[in-house]
């Protein structure tokens, strides 16, 4: 099945996620300073639209790419101009792209970000979340698809090779990587998540696991954030 046409594998969980208000609040506001300046923005694998839509309520000129036609409607009732594939873009260039929880589905991600690279202007700026460290790989990322999760070395290593230069990386969510390995080991054999656990952990442990952030971000986190530029 072709990119342009694949459906997510888990889409409820996406539904799941949107009650972790913290966590989306999080990610908006890295994006927002990220993103000032830059003109048009990408977001590459945009779900059903959550950082888009929040970015253009900012102000923001955001575009999204989501294979899933069932999300693109998603996107599409949210206000933002969506397309199924970079190619369904045209020749249209954009000076930031922003992937969040999305290379890890990807076989090829250094082809993907090469892809990305084509489609930003000179200096333009890439954004990446991804899940952080092998040893957390669990039930939850075999229901959703994810080929892998990232070590920081392994990250920085696909960015350079798509030809872009790093200006910033760190883990992010300290606390998550013990939450990440309890869930491994105890969680979901199916990798289900229940919601009343995701909105106690966003609201009771993510905002002390940002705070100690700030002493761990170059050792340990349950993911890694990259900023990049177009060399």
């Amino acid at each position: 099945m072709s990119e342009a046409s694949r459906p997510f594998e888990a889409p409820e969980l996406i539904e799941v996620m949107d009650t972790a208000v913290r966590y989306t609040r999080f990610l908006v506001d890295a994006l927002v300073d990220w993103g000032r300046g830059a003109g048009r923005i990408l977001d590459y694998g945009a779900g059903n639209g959550r950082f888009c839509a929040a970015l253009t309520q900012r102000g923001f000129d955001a575009v999204a790419v989501e294979p899933d036609a069932a999300l693109r409607e998603q996107i599409r009732s949210r206000g933002v101009p969506v397309s199924r594939s970079l190619e369904a873009l045209g020749n249209e260039g954009f000076g930031g792209a922003y992937a969040i929880n999305v290379l890890e589905h990807v076989e090829d991600d250094v082809g993907l970000l090469a892809a990305l690279r084509e489609r930003l202007v000179p200096g333009g700026r890439l954004f990446l979340y991804v899940p952080a460290f092998p040893l957390l790989y669990s039930a939850n990322d075999v229901r959703v698809g994810h080929v892998r999760r990232y070590r920081r070395r392994g990250l920085c290593g696909v960015v350079h090779a798509a030809g872009f230069r790093i200006t910033r990386v760190l883990h992010v969510d300290s606390l998550g990587f013990a939450a990440g390995l309890w869930y491994r080991h105890f969680g979901d054999p199916e990798g289900g998540l229940d919601v009343a656990a995701v909105r106690l952990y966003d609201r009771a442990v993510f905002p002390l696991s940002r705070a100690l952030d700030v002493l761990t971000r170059g050792v340990i986190g349950k993911n890694l954030l990259c900023e990049a530029l177009r060399s």
